[in-house]
């Protein structure tokens, strides 16, 4: 992992963007203290399984709302005007 701070990432920051793509980690630091990461995102394509699962977590959500500590709406309440 590579740390920088926030005046050399600002003057570099086309560097440190191509370090992230190439797989690597960089903190920010302000004041020598870490403040902000910059890091590669995984952009492998998912197996069935993992969409399949991603589906059902999906379905299930909108199924049965998300609970927001309240009372629970419909779908047909939350549409109503």
């Amino acid at each position: 992992m590579t740390t920088v701070g926030a005046r050399e990432a600002n003057r570099s920051f086309s560097k440190i963007l191509k370090e992230a793509e190439n797989g690597k980690t960089v903190t920010i630091t302000r004041n020598g203290r870490p403040v902000a990461r910059l890091e590669p995102i995984d952009l492998r394509p998912k197996s069935e399984e993992e969409r399949r699962a991603a589906h059902k977590r999906l379905m299930d959500l909108l199924d049965n709302g998300l609970d927001l500590g309240g009372r629970k709406y419909t779908r047909d309440e939350m549409n109503e005007r």
